[in-house]
Order: structure tokens, then C-alpha cells, then sequence
């Protein structure tokens, strides 16, 4: 009787001890599984596809603050394709004019002003002027904020019967602003001016 008893104690503590392990056994493959899919999210969130022509080519996502020196410069180099890439026609001026203004502030509306304010777009469009700007390079200084920047380009100015390049070097500074469409890199332009604008020839088309 008593032999019977301490062979059921044995086999119901065997029992226990087996669930326990299996239970140990299953929290830690549990534990393992959760934070292989936390990391496997986590990649994924990172990636994004482009389609270009038809194709489909992965991208990492990363932080502003990661790419800081590339969208700064993008920025300043949209800014200026923007403002000084007129056509004789005044809804296109206008249209690129306006989508400049969203990526500065008031230095830039008050260089604006100042142009229009001197006939400068209405003597594109009476001439048939057409104006393109080629950005050669972009300094910015990301040590300190606001970050401070030069921008080094060449413009191409195209009149009926001449051809003009043109130096143009600008400064400013930058400040972090909220992304939006009209803004996607999140910076706006201050206390933005003209450092040079000169002349390097000019030549006849005819």
C-alpha cells in the first residue's frame, strides 16, 4: 500500500517537474520568437520600394538627423532651380516662384519684391528671355545652428540674339521647420542674399 503511494507521489512529482520544464521551455521560445519578430518589424519599417520605369528598387528609411548635410543641400538646391528657373510666361513664373517662397523666408520675398517691384519679370516675358541655373556645388556648416550655408552656381540666360553665363553666389542660413509637401526636407532659408552675380560671357546665337 505504502509502496503504491510513493510510487504515485513519484510519478505525480516527475509530472511536475516535466510541466514546469515545459513550460520554461515554451515562455523562453516564446521570448526568442517575439524579439526575432520585433527585429524583423523593425527592418521592415526601414525599407521602402521606389518604382521607377516600371521597376521596383529598395530603399533604407532613415533619420533627419542621419542625413542632415544631403536634404540641407537638396533644399538649398531646390530653392534655387525654383527661383531663378523663369520662362517667358507668367503663370510658369509664377508657379515657380511661388513654390520658392515656401522654402524661405521673408529675404526671399523681399528679393522678390524688389525684382518685380523693377520690371524684371515683366521684361522676361516682353523679350522672350528664358533663364536656367545649373547649382555647382553647396557648403553648409552643420556644426552650429542655425546651419549656414554659400551656394556656388552658373546661370544660363537666353535672349533672341544672346547667350549669357552667369556666376551667381548666394549665402544664408538654415532653421528646421516642419515637413509638409510644399517643404519635404523640413528647413527654411534665412536671411537669404547675394554674395556675387556677374557676368562671364556672352555670346551671339546668330
Amino acid at each position: 500500500m505504502f509502496k503504491k503511494i510513493k510510487n504515485i507521489d513519484t510519478a505525480f512529482r516527475q509530472l511536475r517537474q516535466t510541466v514546469v520544464l515545459v513550460i520554461i521551455s515554451s515562455t523562453l521560445v516564446l521570448v526568442i520568437a517575439l524579439g526575432f519578430a520585433y527585429r524583423l518589424v523593425s527592418r521592415t519599417q526601414d525599407r521602402i520600394y521606389v518604382l521607377a520605369d516600371g521597376k521596383a528598387f529598395q530603399v533604407f528609411a532613415s533619420s533627419t538627423r542621419d542625413n542632415i548635410p544631403v536634404e540641407a543641400r537638396e533644399h538649398i538646391r531646390s530653392f534655387h532651380r525654383y527661383f531663378f528657373t523663369l520662362d517667358p510666361d507668367e503663370k510658369a513664373i509664377k508657379y515657380n516662384l511661388q513654390n520658392a517662397l515656401y522654402l524661405a523666408d521673408v529675404s526671399a520675398k523681399r528679393a522678390y519684391d524688389d525684382l518685380q517691384e523693377n520690371g524684371f519679370y515683366a521684361s522676361l516675358i516682353s523679350g522672350n528671355v528664358n533663364q536656367t541655373i545649373r547649382v555647382d556645388s553647396v557648403q553648409v556648416d552643420v556644426e552650429e545652428y542655425p546651419y549656414r550655408f554659400r551656394c556656388f552656381s552658373n546661370q544660363q540666360i537666353i535672349r533672341p540674339r544672346s547667350i549669357t553665363h552667369r556666376e551667381l553666389v548666394t549665402e544664408g542660413y538654415l532653421r528646421r521647420v516642419s515637413r509638409s509637401d510644399n517643404n519635404p526636407h523640413g528647413f527654411l532659408i534665412e536671411r537669404w542674399r547675394t554674395v556675387r552675380n556677374r557676368d562671364l560671357s556672352t555670346q551671339n546665337r546668330y
